[in-house]
C-alpha cells in the first residue's frame, strides 16, 4: 500500500504523473484498504487494544484501521502527510459533520509529528505504522527518522507496530505488483516496487531506536469483484506511479490486466492470496 509516511524522502528523478487524486483516494479506501483487515485484527488482538488504548496512527490513510481500534473503545489520533484525499475521508469516518456522532476522542492531523501538538494528560501507549514498509525502492530511507520523531512523544515501553508484505513466494500479487518494477525500469530509484526483504521491519526499528519484541504473520487475501476492480484497487496503492510515468497509464493498465489473467476465477473474480507481516518494537 501507498507508503506515505516516507514517500516524501524518496527521490523522484521524474514528475509524478497527473492522477485524479481524489478518485485513487476513493479506490484505496472503497477496493483495497479493506484487503489489510486480518493485518489490523490480529495487531489489535494480540495487543489487546481496547478502552484504555490511546493509539497514534502514523500514516493513517482514510482511516480504516483507527476506526476499527475505536469500535473497540481505544481513544485514536492519526497522522497522514501529504495525502489529503485519504485523510478527507478519514475525517467523514471519524468525525462526521455536525448533526451526527463523532468517534469519541478521535483526532486527525495534516503534517509531521510535532503538529500534533498537545496528546492530552494521557500519552500514547500504542503507535501503528500499518502503510507496508521496504515495499518500494529506497522507501525505508527516512522512515526510520519519521518514526523515531513520533516515538519521542511517548513513554518508554510502548509497543510500535510496523508492517510490511510477507515473503515475496507467499504473496501471489508479488508476480503482478513485478509489472511495476519491469516498466519503471527507466525511472529505476523512483518510488518502484521491490520484494519485502526478511529483516526489513527489523532494519526501520533499530535505526528508530526501538526494541524488538516479536512478530506474526497474517493471511491477507486480495480479492476482487473483476479486472476492472482489481487494476482500480493496485493502482490506488501508489506503487505503479513510477511506471505510469515512465510509459503511460495504458500500457500498465493493459499490462497489470495480463498480469492478473492467472488469478481470475471462472466467475470473474480475482483471487490472489498473500501473507503480511508485522513486527512489535518498543520504545526504549
Amino acid at each position: 500500500m501507498t507508503p506515505t509516511l516516507v514517500r516524501r524522502h524518496l527521490p523522484h528523478s521524474r514528475a509524478t504523473p497527473q492522477v485524479d487524486q481524489w478518485a485513487r483516494a476513493r479506490d484505496w479506501a472503497e477496493i483495497q484498504e479493506r484487503m489489510l483487515v486480518p493485518l489490523y485484527e490480529a495487531v489489535y488482538e494480540r495487543l489487546d487494544v481496547g478502552p484504555s488504548t490511546r493509539l497514534l496512527g502514523l500514516g493513517c490513510g482514510s482511516g480504516l484501521a483507527l476506526l476499527m481500534a475505536s469500535a473497540r473503545g481505544a481513544s485514536v489520533t492519526g497522522l497522514q502527510t501529504h495525502a489529503p484525499e485519504r485523510l478527507a475521508l478519514a475525517r467523514e469516518r471519524l468525525l462526521p459533520a455536525a448533526g451526527t456522532r463523532a468517534r469519541a476522542g478521535a483526532r486527525l492531523t495534516d503534517g509531521e509529528p510535532a503538529d500534533i501538538g498537545d496528546a492530552g494528560t494521557a500519552p500514547y501507549n500504542l503507535v501503528t505504522v500499518f502503510e507496508p514498509i521496504g515495499c518500494v525502492a529506497g522507501g525505508s530511507d527516512g522512515a526510520a527518522e519519521s518514526l523515531a520523531a513520533a516515538t519521542a512523544l511517548v513513554g518508554p515501553g510502548v509497543p510500535v507496530v510496523l508492517a510490511g508484505w510477507g515473503p515475496p513466494e507467499r504473496c501471489a500479487t508479488s508476480s503482478v505488483l513485478r509489472v511495476a518494477t519491469k516498466l519503471a525500469a527507466p525511472v529505476r530509484g523512483a518510488g518502484g516496487w521491490r520484494p519485502a526483504r526478511r529483516d526489513d521491519l527489523e532494519e526501520v526499528a533499530r535505526r528508530a531506536g526501538l526494541r524488538p519484541d516479536g512478530s506474526g504473520r497474517v493471511a491477507c487475501p486480495f480479492g476482487y469483484a473483476d479486472a476492472d476492480n482489481a487494476v482500480r484497487g493496485l493502482l490506488s496503492t501508489g506503487l505503479f506511479d513510477a511506471a505510469v510515468a515512465a510509459t503511460d497509464r495504458v500500457q500498465v493498465d493493459k499490462e497489470v490486466r495480463e498480469a492478473l489473467h492467472p488469478h481470475a476465477r471462472r466467475d470473474g473474480t480475482v483471487w490472489m492470496p498473500n501473507v503480511f507481516r508485522y513486527l512489535v518494537a518498543r520504545t526504549v
